[in-house]
């Protein structure tokens, strides 16, 4: 069952890339799925690609605060 917040996909990986990233994911001690995050966000950090952080939550707007004078 998927985190909640997180998006469930499935996804297929050539065995001998799926053995390469389970040992990497042992060595930072992460999870095959954790270490697969961490190199995709990583990976679009070095492009320049910015994502928005989902886990944070969202500054309130102006006319969301003016509703709970």
């Amino acid at each position: 069952m998927p985190s909640p917040g997180k998006k469930a996909f499935p996804l297929r990986l050539d065995p001998a890339l799926h053995a390469a990233i389970e040992r990497l994911a042992a060595q930072e001690l992460r999870s095959v799925n954790a270490e697969i995050e961490f190199l995709l966000r990583d990976a679009l950090k070095k492009r320049g690609i910015r994502i928005e952080d989902a886990s944070r939550p969202a500054a309130p707007t102006d006319s969301a605060s003016q509703g709970e004078k």
